[in-house]
């Protein structure tokens, strides 16, 4: 009897006491049931699909003229005129185009090197690639939400915040596509 006295007890306690109702959803920690539940650390590793396609044009056309004259005639008493004019013509024509296209299209896999305090993933790596002496690199940095990382542990280039993306080429290649150094110097006198 006394333990049924506690119970009813222990029951008019808790009705006094306001419910609370907290959702089972929290959005800093979800994460889909088919996906890799382990929490991302520094030193994790991620594969970013990069594809880049940029492109950029611009024209302008400039015309301008100006057209001047001026003219004195005289008349003198032996009946002769004489006359005396200036006249000023001047035109330019300008046009200009510059157009500028580029795409990468690459994947390369990145280490986690700091967690931000919002949860987002710091990002950062290199990938080296040569081919017949010639050495293709490639690096990545920026800031990735762990939302956006898929079951596969992949993101989208596309999805990465702050990204700093660098594709640079070293070898013969590379080095028939720049000028020579004579030609530098004939350009840095504008001949």
């Amino acid at each position: 009897m006394r333990a049924v006295l506690k119970g009813m007890l222990l029951l008019v306690l808790l009705a006094g006491a306001p419910a609370r109702a907290d959702s089972l959803y929290q959005p800093q920690s979800y994460q889909p049931l088919t996906s890799d539940l382990r929490q991302r650390r520094v030193g994790d590793l991620v594969t970013v699909m990069v594809y880049e396609n940029a492109s950029a044009s611009s024209s302008a056309n400039t015309r301008a003229g100006r057209n001047a004259q001026a003219s004195l005639d005289a008349q003198v008493p032996n009946g002769r005129a004489y006359g005396a004019g200036i006249q000023a013509n001047n035109e330019m024509d300008g046009h200009g185009t510059t157009q500028r296209a580029g795409k990468v299209l690459a994947q390369l896999t990145v280490s986690v090197r700091e967690i931000a305090p919002n949860g987002d993933l710091l990002v950062s790596g290199t990938q080296l690639l040569d081919i017949n002496n010639e050495r293709q690199t490639i690096t990545l940095e920026g800031r990735v939400r762990p939302q956006d990382i898929s079951d596969t542990n992949v993101v989208l280039s596309t999805r990465v915040a702050d990204a700093r993306i660098s594709y640079a080429g070293q070898g013969d290649l590379a080095d028939r596509q720049r000028p020579a150094w004579w030609q530098r110097l004939l350009n840095l006198f504008g001949v």
